[in-house]
């Protein structure tokens, strides 16, 4: 194990009302989108963490002012037109982010002169082909070491239009197609079989943008004028769900988060626990902005979570794209589930910032769970959780499943490297404490 271990225990129920850190996904977009406005784009309450603080970086080595207000709720991007940003005469380091690469990618793909993205050694690890592909349909020069990993080297250059069909379902790749068919001459589609969250879609509609569906087509035409002049970023969906299975699995717990997203595309994980007899229910309040082409701006709200018992459940490949980043908390959630609960079409997690899947089958079970790793899922039987030590492998998402464990674990749980949790949830072990009493 690496890094300082935190332990979390048994403690009291759940109790209050919170707010959850700034969504990840859209201040990404955001500050990317900005970056090739015309003018100005503000950014109210932007995630400042890991993984967005890669992509200010990078973006501020292309060329692109960033101010930051001093208590960190807001940033004002002052673009640089659709063409504008510059190579920096070195390597761009993205650091852990798969997020910032693969969009960015996208942007790159028509802007003058060569460009490198790297990163960490798990980065590196990680594929880089599923944008490769269809960057390279469109006639952009890239190149990835061994055709699928970083370094990935874009060289500038005229995009065509392409229809794309997605072969696995991601936001990511759907992203960086749409990024680049900003700068093609006529339309660009991207097909997905399977939705997947649609961040960018909204915010390409709130800069100004057309985006047209038709089945499981959507179409954008290039080039384009992005004016993006202000986005307010809701709460994150992916860290509300944290805290939501806490409450679900903790006794007596009953709590409200307040002004969290509530955009469809990521409700996957609540419509699961629902369906396992959790209780818990949201309602819209504000954000969404009808428009002839469909809603731009992200709803939030309020979500209140009640503890429930629970029973097993089926999750079909079909849901996964909706829940990607919270099946390691079905697990979870099913060692406390009568019945048994299975997962497939999951593969997808294999290339994370780790193997989820096989992280998750080992965490868990070492803690005395019941479950059995599949090749693009895993089955869970209910059992007791005795508790234990477990490495978060440096990722964000098994260092918080680790600390939701441990407050339904008989001797808790000790997370080492506890400070992964940061790139999503920063201050995510003080909430927990404010809402339960320690």
């Amino acid at each position: 194990m690496t890094g300082p271990a935190h332990r979390f225990a048994p403690g009291g129920p759940l109790r209050g009302s919170l707010a959850v850190p700034s969504d990840k996904s859209i201040t990404h977009r955001a500050l990317m989108l900005g970056a090739v406005s015309e003018g100005k784009t503000r950014v109210e309450r932007p995630l400042w963490a890991g993984d967005t603080r890669a992509t200010a970086d990078v973006l501020r080595a292309l060329g692109v002012r960033i101010d930051e207000a001093a208590d960190g709720q807001a940033a004002v991007v002052h673009g640089v037109g659709l063409h504008g940003l510059r190579p920096p005469g070195r390597v761009l380091d993205v650091r852990n982010s798969g997020t910032t690469i693969r969009l960015l990618a996208g942007l790159l793909a028509g802007q003058r002169g060569d460009f490198t993205l790297d990163g960490d050694e798990s980065l590196r690890k990680r594929p880089m082909d599923r944008v490769v592909e269809p960057l390279q349909a469109m006639g952009v020069e890239v190149s990835a070491r061994e055709g699928r990993y970083v370094p990935l080297t874009i060289r500038g250059s005229a995009v065509s239009p392409v229809t794309y069909v997605l072969p696995v379902a991601s936001a990511q790749v759907k992203s960086c197609v749409l990024f680049a068919g900003l700068h093609a001459l006529g339309q660009t589609t991207v097909v997905e079989h399977v939705p997947s969250r649609d961040h960018t879609e909204r915010l390409l509609r709130r800069a100004g943008i057309p985006v047209h569906w038709r089945g499981e087509e959507i179409t954008i035409a290039g080039p384009a004028h992005v004016r993006l002049a202000q986005v307010t970023v809701p709460g994150d969906l992916s860290s509300a769900a944290f805290l939501a299975a806490a409450a679900t699995l903790v006794p007596g717990s009953e709590l409200r988060i307040e002004g969290v997203g509530l955009n469809p595309t990521r409700l996957g994980f609540f419509e699961v626990l629902r369906r396992m007899g959790g209780r818990i229910d949201w309602h819209v309040e504000g954000g969404e902005e009808p428009t002839d082409d469909g809603p731009a701006g992200e709803p939030w709200g309020t979500m209140t979570v009640r503890h429930a018992p629970l029973h097993g459940t089926r999750v079909a490949p079909s849901e996964i794209p909706l829940l990607i980043d919270e099946v390691p908390l079905v697990a979870l959630l099913a060692t406390a589930a009568e019945g048994e609960t299975v997962v497939e079409g999951a593969g997808e997690l294999r290339v994370k910032e780790s193997d989820r899947l096989a992280a998750v089958a080992q965490l868990l079970g070492g803690l005395g769970a019941h479950v059995e790793a599949r090749p693009n899922g895993f089955s869970v039987r209910p059992s007791r959780l005795a508790g234990g030590e477990i490495d978060s492998r440096g990722d964000h998402r098994l260092a918080l499943l680790g600390a939701v464990a441990g407050l339904v674990c008989r001797d808790g749980v000790a997370v080492s490297d506890f400070a992964a949790a940061d790139v999503s949830y920063p201050g995510f072990e003080r909430a927990l404490m404010e809402v339960s009493g320690g």
